[in-house]
């Protein structure tokens, strides 16, 4: 690798370790709810190891050499260094990089997606591998610690460009094989992708794995009964695909042993029915039985103890449709959920202020919108919101519906004396003041209103439509009635595939753009009476808000690969296309430098600008991005969206080296675990150090 490219790729030192506070909200919870919490955490955690191997094919023995030199010491890492003969600084930069990796639960950011290396020399890591508890696992990984010869292994993609674990062991595998047999799969009425991976024989036949307890469910168990299928459309006509059950048995038996003992927790009905699903799906592999357990959960209204779980989030399957571990559970916080409350009971009248007709949306389904102090979120990391089920059956079902969470202690946490790049001085004391205020609003109207709105239009079934297909809607775009829709089996993810999740983040984020201008909502916050006060506590958190959206898009940059052209992270991806949309009001926003280098850069934004340039520019893209989602049309979204992140020379080569120089570490949390003692749930914190990381990890690892 050119050395002088390297450097981004070097382990944060020192990372930005903050607890995730929790311990007031989990002794406020009866016995009963911290039973409950208890078991769900463990089943949570017990997927790791599922996470791990999603990563790379490195980061489970990564993990276990980590764990069995903390182990060896027992947390003394001065014992360690006098072994080893590392000085201060080399163990340092030792637990730095075990921290940052525990923290995204492998060796590639889970924000971004390209992967990081120790900036421990390789013979003083090869001095830790000879400590005799942990020899082992290194002989296992020690080749796969730092940069590849191939740069584009740096990044997590497509085979064989990049490197991906969802299609294991199979180098040779095509992205045309990969479509093909994702459109068997979506054919296949009950045979759905996210609990899969999928692996290509030498012969170019396929297997199928299904993460499952059980390695030979029975007929009645699984989603489908057959097990083996000739695929016959190019490029894999002829060949077989067999359906192999027994993907991560162990985690997937351990996962379901504990939900059997959180069931017995539940507070009701539709707690109980849902883990019954849940250990099903588990055991058997059965994705119905998951989508099941999301129709219990959405009837879940206002539980004290939130929970999810499953393979959920398909960001990181190149082709967007396999779903990686992902487990929460979470106390809520009912003085924030009340502001939540407000805006669910407000959402059909301010979902009429979007930039679309009548029959481009739904009807509203109100949702659980609740603030959550999470005790523990298992995955490679921790959003600070999430609108689920991702199921287009239950979302867009009248008896099913979503909620959505506003994660609390994940957004107040903040690391000491943060950097804050790209703000002017003058504006900096109002970024700081009302940027936390400015982002919950984002994450409001984000989550429940940008994920919640918008109809799809569909033949639901041969010939029955959820639109009026004699009589069309007229585009608003093109003011001539549609003509195209998604057809019997064809869903959101199938049609858009991988660009998929990023232009539904954008989407989302749009819709917050385009509505938090509307100083009504603001008031629902708390912020304000209603009434426009642009240098007031709204008009501030409104600036705050375009102000963060346009920082974040700059800082997106961060996570472009220039040689690839390819985004690693689809949110970021999706702020970067909004700093495009302001940037084309250039009254309204710019870009402002005086050096060569941009280390001076900074983002002047126009407050009184925003209603009469920046709110319309927005809504104007938003209207294309909906109208082409809900109309199927691949072609004219991705000319949209792919034209719009693309990647000029100007921000490529001078503005993203800037952005890279600038660039604070990225939050690794310290979570809290539970211990049952004699008849109590007992809660242990950690100092939020890489020690205290390694160590929830290491008392955590229970299989």
């Amino acid at each position: 690798m050119d050395p002088s490219k390297k450097k981004q790729y070097l382990a944060d030192s020192p990372p930005s370790v903050v607890p995730l506070a929790i311990k007031p909200h989990f002794e406020a919870l009866g016995k009963t709810e911290q039973l409950y919490s208890h078991y769900i955490s463990k089943a949570c955690f017990a997927g790791t190891r599922v996470v791990l191997r999603q990563v790379s094919p490195e980061s489970e023995p990564i993990y276990d050499f980590i764990l069995s030199l903390h182990k060896h010491c027992n947390g003394d890492y001065s014992k360690l260094k006098s072994e080893t003969g590392l000085n201060d600084e080399e163990m340092n930069h030792w637990l730095h990089y075990a921290a940052q990796f525990l923290g995204n639960a492998g060796n590639y950011k889970s924000f971004g997606d390209s992967k990081f290396i120790p900036r421990l020399s390789p013979e003083k890591l090869a001095a830790l591998g000879k400590v005799s508890d942990a020899s082992q696992h290194y002989e296992l990984c020690k080749e796969a610690f730092y940069e590849t010869k191939v740069e584009d292994l740096m990044h997590l993609g497509y085979p064989p460009q990049h490197l991906t674990t969802y299609y294991p062991e199979s180098p040779e595998i095509t992205k045309e094989e990969i479509a093909a047999v994702s459109d068997f799969v979506k054919e296949n009425g009950n045979l759905l992708p996210e609990n899969t991976r999928l692996k290509k024989l030498s012969p170019g036949d396929f297997e199928l794995l299904i993460a499952s307890a059980v390695a030979d469910p029975s007929k009645s168990e699984r989603d489908v009964s057959e097990k083996s299928f000739t695929l016959d459309t190019e490029p894999v006509k002829g060949k077989k695909i067999t359906l192999v059950y027994g993907d991560h048995a162990k985690e997937m038996e351990k996962i379901a042993s504990f939900l059997v003992q959180a069931k017995e927790h539940s507070a009701n009905e539709y707690q109980s029915d849902m883990h019954s699903e849940y250990i099903k799906s588990f055991k058997t592999g059965s994705m119905t039985a998951h989508v099941q357990s999301q129709r219990h959960w959405i009837k879940d209204r206002g539980p004290d103890v939130e929970s999810n779980i499953g393979f959920i989030e398909t960001y990181r399957d190149p082709h967007g449709i396999r779903g990686e571990w992902e487990g929460f559970v979470s106390m809520v916080n009912k003085e924030r959920t009340k502001a939540f409350a407000h805006l669910v009971a407000e959402a059909p009248k301010n979902i009429k202020k979007l930039p679309w007709p009548a029959e481009f949306e739904k009807t509203f389904v109100a949702p659980d919108f609740t603030a959550l102090e999470v005790l523990t979120f298992a995955g490679s990391g921790i959003p600070a919101g999430i609108n689920i089920p991702n199921y287009d059956s239950v979302r867009q079902d009248p008896q099913g519906g979503f909620k959505n969470v506003s994660l609390s202690n994940v957004l107040s946490a903040k690391p000491p004396n943060e950097k804050i790049p790209f703000i002017k001085d003058e504006d900096m004391e109002v970024y700081k003041k009302y940027a936390d205020a400015a982002f919950e609003v984002q994450v409001g109207l984000h989550e429940l209103l940008g994920h919640g709105c918008g109809k799809i239009l569909q033949e639901t079934e041969p010939g029955k439509f959820n639109f009026d297909h004699k009589n069309p809607p007229v585009s608003p775009i093109t003011g001539k009635p549609v003509t195209s829709y998604y057809k019997p089996g064809e869903t959101w993810g199938s049609v858009f595939g991988g660009m998929g999740p990023s232009y539904e983040e954008c989407r989302a984020e749009c819709v917050a753009m385009a509505l938090c201008p509307d100083y009504g909502i603001l008031q629902i916050f708390g912020f304000g009476n209603g009434e426009e006060d642009l240098h007031g506590e709204s008009g501030n958190v409104l600036f705050a808000a375009y102000l963060s959206m346009a920082r974040a898009g700059v800082a997106a940059l961060q996570f472009y690969n220039v040689d690839a052209k390819k985004w690693g992270q689809a949110h970021m991806q999706a702020r970067h296309a909004i700093l495009k949309v302001f940037l084309s009001e250039p009254d309204f926003c710019k870009l402002d430098y005086t050096k060569d280098d941009l280390s001076d850069l900074t983002i002047k934004l126009d407050r009184t600008k925003i209603a009469t340039h920046g709110r319309p520019a927005v809504e104007k893209f938003l209207q294309k991005l909906q109208v082409y989602k809900a109309t199927a049309d691949l072609k004219a979204g991705k000319e949209l969206y792919e034209g719009i992140t693309s990647v000029d020379e100007w921000f490529a080569n001078k503005v993203r080296p800037a952005v890279l120089a600038a660039a604070p570490p990225r939050k690794v949390f310290v979570q809290a675990n539970t211990f049952i003692e004699g008849d109590k749930v007992v809660l242990k914190e950690y100092p939020a150090t890489p020690e205290g990381l390694i160590q929830s990890y290491a008392d955590r690892d229970y299989i």
